[in-house]
């Protein structure tokens, strides 16, 4: 291959690139902001904009020898929000429906 056409294959590659990240970028942008207005919508017309499950929490705790303790707490209702992304500081209940059980390590 001659330089020229290598060079012009490395541009329509590196354009081809270019365009595949911004369009990625562009509809991760656009998911994110049709969910913030869905879920302001939905806080505005007050349509169950949040939902609470129970979650069971654990504390692991490392001993001298080597294992671990856990120590089992109650079931507690863990408020979370109706969306993709999680909002005001709440996980999406998609997210906590499939992680219920949380560990804190000591």
């Amino acid at each position: 291959m001659s330089t020229e056409i290598r060079d012009r294959v490395k541009h329509v590659i590196q354009r081809i690139l270019i365009i595949i990240l911004s369009s990625a970028i562009g509809l991760t942008l656009l998911v994110y902001l049709v969910d913030y207005a869905v879920f302001r919508n939905r806080v505005a017309t007050n349509r169950e904009p949040y939902q609470q499950l129970t979650v069971n929490r654990y504390d692991a705790i490392p001993q001298k020898n080597g294992k671990t303790e856990f120590i089992f707490n109650p079931p507690a209702l863990q408020t979370c929000v109706n969306s993709l992304f999680p909002r005001q500081g709440y996980d999406p209940c998609w997210y906590l429906q499939k992680h219920t059980d949380q560990r804190t390590n000591y």
